[in-house]
């Protein structure tokens, strides 16, 4: 095969992508020539832990998001691969919610036993993406040289994701505070804010969890403020969740229900934008970040030029294994195993899928709407086939879990594997005494 292909990002998109070319190969299909470029110097994407907020070592935006003392905020048992169990991987069943170190030595195990490293340029910033005369001309900078490639593609896939470049906003007062103000994004060691009382921004996933680690690790207090509805989980004593901030005047909040909050710091957790700063107008998918994406034919196929692929680019319950299922279905496009239909079929599909998620009534039919989704691909491809429903239990036991105690809900076991069926034990200690999340101290028995 003489095609080319391009991947931007090793993250889990990417190093998906990869493993399902190589999967390919090793039941000899004829494959293309693939290069993998990563402005980090490691694969990983988010769970490739940095120290560094602001910029990188080079002088361009940081990527990572990850903090120090980040466990999983959903069961294992819902993103697990389907060709690489976590029992596979580590050699007996290991409990739901693993810390970040061992959720990247998983990630890390699946790629090196599938040998795609020589594969990825490190340290290789994308710069530019030009399509014309039917390819794709892609301009890269190596970094750590120094230099700047250009290269011409058939086809290009974006797996840069979308939890890197984040939304900030401004409130009145923000310019006077007398505090620390900081996104989500550059947030990373919960013992910064021992003894601080803390402001969080935002009810997204981020906030309930950073919040938690705040607490977890010694803040003296949290304070969330909700644009729409409060989160609702019985919280400690000194967590409370206001109406909208209205201001701040020194350091002191004032929220839209009337009352006011002295504090030390304002984490903005306030989402994520699609930023695809290398591509023009023409190719740049512009999105909601929600099930159903725009523009993309089976959440995967840019309408506008179905030479171009994007991964994981939607809302996620799902995460790693829908990632390897979009990425053996993008495969199989390229290998020509799968045909896409007319224009006009394309471009009513994500429309269609937009419209079936607005029927959707609760968190409970966005699981089995994305659980739908993942099989729908797999059943298209060789992608290990694997129990969707019992991976949708899974998610369903979690939300149960954590309306019961937000603060224990990584505590429970018994979550079943969608892949071997077998149960998962208990963690040696609960979690909000766990101060130690090292790998060998999570995997100790």
């Amino acid at each position: 095969m003489t095609k080319r292909i391009c991947i931007i990002g090793a993250g889990p998109s990417g190093l998906a992508q990869l493993r399902a070319f190589q999967s390919a190969a090793e039941k000899g299909a004829d494959i293309p020539d693939i290069v993998c470029y990563e402005m980090q110097d490691n694969w990983g994407g988010l769970w490739n832990y940095s120290w560094r907020t602001g910029v990188d070592k080079y002088g361009y935006p940081n990527h990572a998001s990850m903090y120090r003392y980040l466990w999983t905020n959903g069961p294992k048992e819902g993103l697990e691969f389907a060709d690489y169990t976590f029992d596979e991987h580590f050699g007996r069943s290991i409990a739901s919610y693993p810390p970040r170190e061992v959720m990247y030595d998983y990630i890390e195990g699946r790629v090196n036993r599938a040998g795609v490293r020589d594969w990825i340029r490190f340290s290789t910033l994308v710069r530019d993406v030009r399509y014309e005369d039917g390819r794709f001309v892609v301009t890269t900078r190596n970094n750590k040289e120094d230099t700047e490639s250009v290269e011409v593609f058939d086809h290009v896939i974006v797996a840069s994701g979308h939890f890197s470049t984040p939304n900030v906003p401004y409130y009145p007062g923000f310019e006077g505070f007398n505090g620390r103000i900081l996104h989500a994004h550059d947030f990373r060691d919960a013992r910064e804010f021992i003894d601080k009382d803390i402001l969080i921004l935002g009810t997204s996933y981020s906030a309930e969890d950073i919040g938690s680690q705040c607490w977890k690790y010694g803040c003296k207090s949290v304070t969330v403020a909700h644009r729409t509805a409060p989160m609702g989980f019985k919280w400690p004593d000194n967590w409370r969740e206001v109406h909208k901030l209205e201001k701040v005047e020194g350091k002191t909040a004032y929220f839209g229900d009337g009352t006011s909050k002295q504090v030390d710091a304002i984490i903005l957790c306030t989402g994520y934008k699609h930023h695809f700063p290398f591509l023009p107008d023409d190719l740049r998918l512009r999105t909601a970040n929600r099930l159903a994406t725009a523009d993309l034919y089976k959440g995967v196929v840019y309408t506008k030029n179905p030479k171009l692929f994007y991964l994981g680019m939607q809302d996620q319950w799902y995460t790693f294994n829908m990632f390897d299922a979009q990425a053996w279905w993008v495969r199989d496009v390229i290998l020509g195993r799968i045909a896409l239909p007319d224009q006009a079929t394309m471009d009513a599909d994500p429309k269609q899928r937009e419209a079936e998620e607005d029927k959707i009534e609760d968190d409970y039919g966005c699981i089995e709407y994305q659980g739908a989704y993942v099989q729908e691909l797999i059943d298209e491809t060789d992608y290990p086939s694997f129990d969707i429903q019992a991976a949708n239990e899974a998610f369903y036991q979690w939300k149960k879990h954590k309306k019961e105690n937000i603060m224990t809900f990584r505590d429970h076991a018994d979550y079943v594997s969608p892949m071997t069926g077998a149960k998962s034990p208990a963690h040696h200690t609960p979690w909000v005494e766990e101060l130690d999340d090292s790998m060998a101290s999570y995997l100790k028995a």
